[in-house]
């Protein structure tokens, strides 16, 4: 059984009860929206049109959904969260745009996350993500799974973070910059370009720190992979080769392991160019 929030606690008769649904009776819903039969929402939470919330889901108090948003399973929203607002993107001029948000995810305190500016294109974060305080995410941002965004974690617009990465507090993250899986960023950065899979990165102005090595070693990353993925670290960033020379000697000199490929595909890509 889950624990009860603070907020639920001595609801009493204040709380308006139909199958397994509680929804606070200060709460204002609008009619269009489609909530499970376990959805439990605070206090003052005002829920707009077009939004969907899944099974097992907690809406804290004085938290804003504005619109065209959805909320998968077991997430938490704690107070004052403000989701689905319109892009604060000027090229917006109100035309149908989506939040989306996984399972079992959680965002705390005054975090704001807009919908997209493009229409009918999506804002995404993923399952089992950790936003915290103050975290801002813009229009048209991909979170993936399992992120950590710590404390007023500020990104811009077009910002893709992959899978697993964890981005410290005060950091900012320039427009269309990608951030790639199991990769770590230092409190306090700057981030204006891509930042390569698995590495650790800090600073402003930001520089690499190295593999992000007990990171790998917490998720089980075997050291067959480690090592490899230090010998690509150094041939892209501690060598004399630029970008085409290193790609040409990673593919060449490492293993075709899954993690090299995810490497040296990021690099390649990289349209902003990567953290060095």
């Amino acid at each position: 059984m889950r624990p009860v929030p603070p907020w639920l606690s001595g609801g009493g008769p204040t709380w308006k009860k139909a199958l397994k649904l509680s929804i606070h009776s200060t709460a204002i819903i609008d009619k269009s929206a489609e909530l499970a039969d376990d959805v439990e929402i605070g206090p003052y939470t005002v829920i707009g049109p077009g939004v969907k919330i899944g099974s097992g889901t907690i809406i804290g108090p004085h938290v804003y959904i504005y619109k065209n948003t959805t909320i998968g399973s077991e997430c938490v929203i704690w107070k004052s969260v403000s989701m689905g607002t319109d892009s604060q993107d000027l090229k917006y001029r109100g035309q149908p745009t989506y939040l989306e948000i996984g399972d079992r995810t959680s965002i705390r305190e005054f975090a704001t996350l807009n919908r997209a500016t493009t229409e009918n294109e999506a804002t995404r974060v993923g399952s089992d993500c950790l936003l915290m305080a103050y975290t801002h995410v813009a229009h048209d941002c991909r979170v993936g799974s399992n992120v950590i965004l710590s404390n007023a974690v500020n990104m811009a617009g077009h910002v893709a973070i992959d899978d697993y990465a964890i981005i410290s507090g005060m950091t900012c993250i320039h427009q269309f910059v990608r951030v790639g899986i199991h990769s770590f960023i230092g409190g306090g950065s700057r981030v204006p370009k891509d930042v390569a899979p698995f590495v650790m990165a800090v600073g402003n102005p930001i520089m690499l720190n190295g593999l992000n090595t007990v990171g790998l070693q917490r998720k089980g990353f075997s050291e067959e992979v480690r090592l490899e993925l230090k010998r690509a670290y150094k041939i892209f960033f501690r060598s004399q080769y630029n970008i085409s020379q290193a790609l040409e000697h990673a593919r060449s000199e490492l293993k075709p392991l899954p993690e090299i490929k995810a490497f040296t595909d990021f690099i390649a890509h990289s349209e902003r160019g990567v953290i060095i």
